[in-house]
């Protein structure tokens, strides 16, 4: 596993906010002596939640912690079922399934595998950190061993209705084994759940990774041209990235463009990055640029997400993908030719990760118009960039903007707001670049990792504290 000095975290950091980070780090040396911290996830790439923890677990192990992270196995009619969960989380009917009897036994199959699997690994003692629900039934059988058992939940609704309380209900039976329940924001935790175990932390950024690592404008064109994002040819020595160890990494796969032509250096271009995925809208986002941005601006719209083979947790994809194609497809030339649907290449995360942030970087406007969010990283990841941002007024996107000072919040179903705002970006770039520069500010102080970790620490030492379940055997 990767292993990052924690100390350059400082160089982003104000001095108030490094002083803290030591004794963070000194804490957690002695607080997590002789054990091993356990993140439990179901994709190694593809979304948010992977990409913190390949920072937050590289850190840790640079400051002396023993962290690892483990990928749980499932079968396609398992992440049928977690799909639905998600959805239903988030308040939205999704596939329309049943969560009944049939997907209950699917679900503890998968799960009791990988429980067992995990037998000589997880020692009584250890903390588990499970993230989603994916991962919620190991929250029993590691806390029969003696393990301290953490379970993370990324998504939620503000306000819940039947739906999620439906996922909820699918789910409670294993998570209430779990020591403490972590939610991104406090109106996520569920009504069943001890508020006295319900702990509040946001998500947070690495500026350092190659997603968030400064790029001057050279290697941002550089990096788009030899993508096939940008018009133009490649020259490869300018393309270049640094990996997570500091490593050189350099841009040499294509983007598939879905049909479009590359975007020219000089338009201005409206961004959404985000995974194939209904609540994220990228059919509202069409709607709006095809209704009110492109009639009253030269601006290109470019949709971009991952390929959606690569992403093996969500299958929905490739249906969201091939409905945005189809929307596309029948617009009339003259905005169709402006309207650009890019699928990243995943064959090398780190190399996906340097497109988004060329892509970021070269947005006027970067938007997020989601139906519903966990917290949504896209947002930070451009404030960080300095970029302004219009984005919809759910779930975390609330804690990262203050709308009218460090973004634009609006209502995920006014399309018209929307376009307004994107317009109006546009057409005042002092102001969109005074946005830019406050939005970066923000995120320093609130969203990067060294936050992040303190929170996680002084969780762990909290747990610890407490009295452990008596060890029994790992068993289904």
């Amino acid at each position: 596993m990767t292993s990052l000095p924690w100390e350059r975290l400082s160089d982003v950091l104000s001095a108030p906010q490094t002083v803290e980070l030591r004794g963070t780090v000194e804490r957690a040396r002695s607080v997590l002596a002789g054990r091993v911290v356990w993140n439990v996830s179901s994709t190694a790439r593809g979304g948010g939640v992977a990409e913190m923890l390949q920072s937050l677990i590289a850190y840790s192990r640079g400051a002396g912690t023993d962290a690892r992270w483990v990928v749980i196995e499932g079968n396609p009619e398992f992440f049928t079922i977690t799909k639905r969960l998600h959805n239903r989380l988030h308040g939205a009917e999704g596939d329309g399934g049943p969560l009944g009897d049939e997907e209950r036994m699917v679900y503890e199959a998968v799960t009791a595998g990988n429980a067992r699997a995990l037998e000589d690994l997880v020692q009584p003692g250890d903390i588990a950190i499970l993230h989603d629900p994916q991962t919620a039934g190991l929250a029993g059988p590691l806390a029969d061993r003696g393990v301290r058992v953490i379970w993370r939940c990324h998504v939620g609704v503000d306000v819940a209705n039947e739906r999620a309380h439906e996922a909820w209900r699918f789910l409670l039976p294993y998570v209430r084994h779990a020591a403490r329940f972590v939610f991104s924001r406090v109106s996520f935790a569920w009504d069943d759940l001890d508020r006295d175990q319900v702990v509040v932390i946001p998500p947070s950024i690495d500026a350092f990774s190659p997603k968030n690592q400064d790029l001057d404008a050279s290697t941002v064109g550089a990096i788009l041209r030899c993508a096939g994002i940008e018009a133009g040819g490649c020259d490869s020595s300018g393309s270049v990235f640094l990996r997570q160890d500091g490593t050189p990494g350099r841009v040499d796969r294509l983007a598939d463009m879905g049909g479009s032509a590359p975007i020219d250096e000089s338009v201005p271009v409206v961004v959404q990055v985000s995974r194939w995925d209904r609540l994220k809208d990228p059919a509202g986002v069409l709607d709006g640029f095809v209704r009110g941005i492109a009639l009253r601006t030269n601006a290109h719209l470019l949709i971009a997400g991952p390929a959606v083979a690569a992403v093996t947790d969500d299958p929905e994809g490739l249906d969201v993908f091939e409905d945005i194609l189809a929307r596309r497809a029948e617009l009339p030339e003259d905005v169709r030719a402006r309207v650009h649907l890019v699928s990243l290449p995943m064959d090398d995360p780190a190399e996906n990760a340097a497109m988004v942030n060329a892509l970021q970087r070269r947005a006027t406007v970067v938007v997020q118009k989601s139906l519903a969010e966990g917290f949504g990283l896209t947002v930070a990841e451009a404030m960080w960039k300095g970029r302004p941002v219009v984005a919809s007024r759910v779930g975390g996107i609330q804690d990262q903007i203050r709308d009218g000072d460090t973004g634009v919040l609006v209502d995920p179903l006014d399309i018209e707001g929307f376009a307004d705002a994107v317009v109006s970006l546009l057409e005042h770039p002092a102001e969109a670049a005074e946005m830019g520069a406050a939005a970066r500010n923000e995120i320093r102080d609130l969203f990067l990792g060294a936050r992040h970790l303190k929170q996680y620490v002084d969780l762990c030492e909290e747990v610890l504290a407490e009295a452990p379940a008596q060890p029994e055997p790992l068993t289904a």
